[in-house]
């Protein structure tokens, strides 16, 4: 049974494109708000949406995605905000995922939370701090409720641990454009290019790309050989810089509008 994303993927594919999908933690600026930024996020174009479950010991995350994530704690965010958040963006009809740590879905129970995704229109669940080795239940779950389980693979990861991550991937692979923690930045570096390539050799899934990009051309460039560009910290910023809800809103729209042109530009 194909999930949203999968479908979503071969649609692309078929388009020779690239996916733009966007990030934004649950219960950020608050929850309502939050759902707010979805719709936006939606309208303006992006392919799919990656709901962020706020954590209080982000080890991936650079400080724009940690001060966000604190803003949402503060809130009163809970698992079932961050499942709410997902409807909201499965209801406007773009694939939606999940990215947690794995402390809260342990905390929450494995199987309940592949159920929670699967029933609120999840398509799947990034785990970044999930090593295969550990994954088992997981797997077990993620398959039981047909979510799929994306893991993260990095510059550093050598080619036989490629193809292992890979086997037990579902949906994309998420391949982490830089070393080090997320973060828009000035220029992406050689290394996705290198590191996307690394695991086409070992795994026909999509290979997204995600930290860093934050421009039109930035998206461009991406798009020109992966098949998804990823962008939170560039939609988070101008939430933060922002008070203003209206101002905001047409701040996002604005640039996921950009972006999703320079995603299409790419091929």
């Amino acid at each position: 049974m194909t999930t949203p994303l999968d479908q979503l993927f071969t649609k692309l594919r078929s388009e020779n494109r690239a996916a733009l999908i966007a990030y934004i933690p649950a219960g950020f600026p608050s929850k309502e708000r939050c759902s707010k930024v979805i719709q936006t996020l939606a309208a303006a174009g992006v392919d799919a949406i990656e709901i962020g479950f706020p954590y209080s010991d982000p080890v991936m995350d650079g400080p724009t995605i940690q001060e966000a994530a604190e803003i949402s704690l503060r809130g009163g965010t809970r698992a079932a905000d961050v499942f709410d958040a997902l409807k909201v963006a499965s209801d406007t009809g773009v694939a939606a995922v999940v990215m947690t740590y794995w402390n809260p879905i342990a905390k929450f129970g494995i199987d309940k939370f592949a159920e929670a995704i699967a029933s609120h229109g999840g398509s799947g669940v990034i785990t970044p701090d999930l090593t295969i080795e550990e994954s088992q239940a997981w797997l077990a779950a993620s398959k039981a409720h047909n979510v799929n389980p994306i893991f993260v693979v990095a510059p550093s990861t050598s080619d036989a641990r490629l193809a292992q991550v890979s086997a037990k991937t579902g949906g994309f692979v998420y391949a982490a454009s830089v070393m080090g923690v997320t973060g828009a930045r000035s220029n992406t570096t050689i290394d996705a290019h290198d590191l996307v390539k690394r695991v086409r050799s070992v795994t026909t899934l999509p290979v997204c790309v995600g930290l860093g990009v934050s421009t039109r051309e930035q998206a461009k460039s991406v798009a020109g050989y992966a098949d998804g560009v990823i962008v939170g910290s560039a939609f988070i910023k101008l939430l933060l810089n922002e008070p203003d809800e209206e101002k905001a809103l047409i701040a996002v729209s604005a640039l996921a509008k950009e972006l999703a042109v320079g995603v299409r530009e790419g091929r």
